[in-house]
């Protein structure tokens, strides 16, 4: 098969794409990554082969340019959200008319441009030289569906957590069924905008996909496709050192505290500030354990000192130090989120990611951690709860559960031969023809 992931130029997102891309390689499959040509040393740096698609101008420049100078695109506060990330235990309603629309024309369709537009005619000219049988997607990057719709590739999207894409397409078809007359539909006119481009007709394949790959255990996930496909999460951190610090036991339990290292470099996208920080570490300063914090170097300098049992790292790979912590403090993000869940650490979440509230639900239902809302954020209240993961060992049970219902899914090497036949399945006649 040849094989096309798509992307958009966020380390954090391809890097969980990393492992299964380098399973269908191994198993003698052409496989190629797609992004932006500012993204393409990220790629080719994990052994990937690159194809450029989009504008030369970066994410960050583009993002302050359609948005008049500001670059945030962090959580929103909006009562729809809770609703929106709950877990569907088969009585949910959905969303009403007024938020759905809502979400959907403020947030969803508006980010759909700004990473999306620039990339589709590129995708649909290398699709239309390279022919991919299989076009395998972020969850964000919707210009793979159209690229792969256009040629007749089976096409699915990647999930390394909840999937409010394909809920709130359904909370938006129950409410517009319940609505007198024509509605708008901005999401269909995107994606119908592009297929009729290369004569294609809007379906409603393009919004959901063929079929999904997902990470997250089966309970744990929003409203999944009909068609998913279980995978074993598995870290990839691109370039990895183990430090020598790392070779011996931690003196005291090992607590590791970080943040994500791609949006210190927005400023107006922080997860949390320099202040927050140091008053967690003034709180946990008398605590005996060994505090592991990663935060760049420039965000470093804004703080009035670092206790002496905390110790502060720009970068360390988390498969290399979340085996050795007793338990985790982040924001949020797939990586430190997911790395907890396969290692069976115990997590508190800070719940800065825009999926927070499902992740806060599943921590909730798995009894893997705990967490506090950005606006409840304060060192008394991380060491309270920091204190409760390090001595509960009904918490300490539940992660480990929890990393075992994971365990369960196939790795990527094991999946290879279930994308073979659903590839074989839902390819068009249309491709390679």
């Amino acid at each position: 098969m040849r094989v096309l992931f798509v992307t958009i130029p966020w380390t954090s997102h391809f890097n969980q794409m990393v492992p299964l891309a380098w399973a269908l390689r191994s198993a003698g499959h052409e496989v190629r990554v797609a992004s932006e040509p500012n993204f393409l040393d990220t790629i080719t740096e994990a052994g990937l082969t690159a194809v450029p698609a989009g504008s030369d101008e970066t994410l960050k420049q583009r993002v302050r340019r359609m948005l008049g100078g500001e670059a945030t695109q962090g959580q929103v506060d909006s009562p729809f959200f809770d609703s929106l990330y709950e877990i569907d235990d088969g009585h949910r309603d959905g969303l009403p008319w007024e938020a759905i629309t809502w979400v959907l024309n403020t947030l969803v369709v508006p980010q759909m441009w700004i990473l999306n537009d620039e990339m589709v005619d590129d995708l649909v000219t290398y699709c239309r030289h390279w022919q991919p049988d299989l076009v395998l997607c972020d969850a964000l990057t919707h210009a793979g569906a159209v690229a792969a719709d256009a040629v007749g590739a089976a096409h699915a999207r990647m999930l390394f957590g909840s999937d409010p894409y394909l809920r709130m397409r359904r909370d938006f078809l129950r409410a517009k069924e319940r609505q007198p007359g024509e509605c708008p539909d901005t999401m269909r006119d995107w994606y119908a905008e592009w297929a009729r481009k290369y004569g294609r007709d809007f379906t409603e394949e393009l919004v959901t996909s063929q079929f999904a790959v997902n990470v997250l255990p089966e309970r744990c996930r929003l409203e999944p496709h009909e068609r998913t496909l279980s995978l074993r999460y598995v870290p990839y951190n691109g370039h990895s050192v183990v430090p020598s610090w790392l070779y011996g036991a931690p003196r005291a339990p090992r607590v590791l505290v970080t943040f994500g290292i791609t949006s210190w470099g927005w400023a107006d996208r922080e997860t949390i500030s320099a202040e927050q920080v140091q008053e967690i570490l003034d709180s946990l300063a008398d605590l005996d354990i060994e505090l592991v914090l990663t935060l760049p170097g420039e965000a470093r300098e804004l703080l009035r000192g670092v206790p002496e049992n905390t110790r502060i790292e720009e970068f360390i790979p988390l498969d290399v130090i979340l085996p050795t912590c007793a338990a985790v403090v982040h924001h949020g993000g797939g990586g430190s989120f997911n790395g907890a869940m396969l290692h069976g650490i115990p997590q508190l979440l800070l719940t800065y990611a825009a999926d927070a509230p499902a992740k806060r639900t599943v921590l909730r239902q798995t009894g893997a951690g705990l967490s506090i809302a950005p606006d409840e954020v304060t060192g008394p209240r991380v060491r309270a709860s920091l204190t409760r993961l390090l001595e509960d060992d009904a918490i300490r049970a539940g992660a480990e559960r929890f990393q075992q219902e994971t365990l369960a899914h196939p790795t990527p090497s094991a999946l290879v031969p279930d994308l073979e036949r659903l590839t074989a399945e839902l390819r068009s006649p249309r491709a390679h023809g």
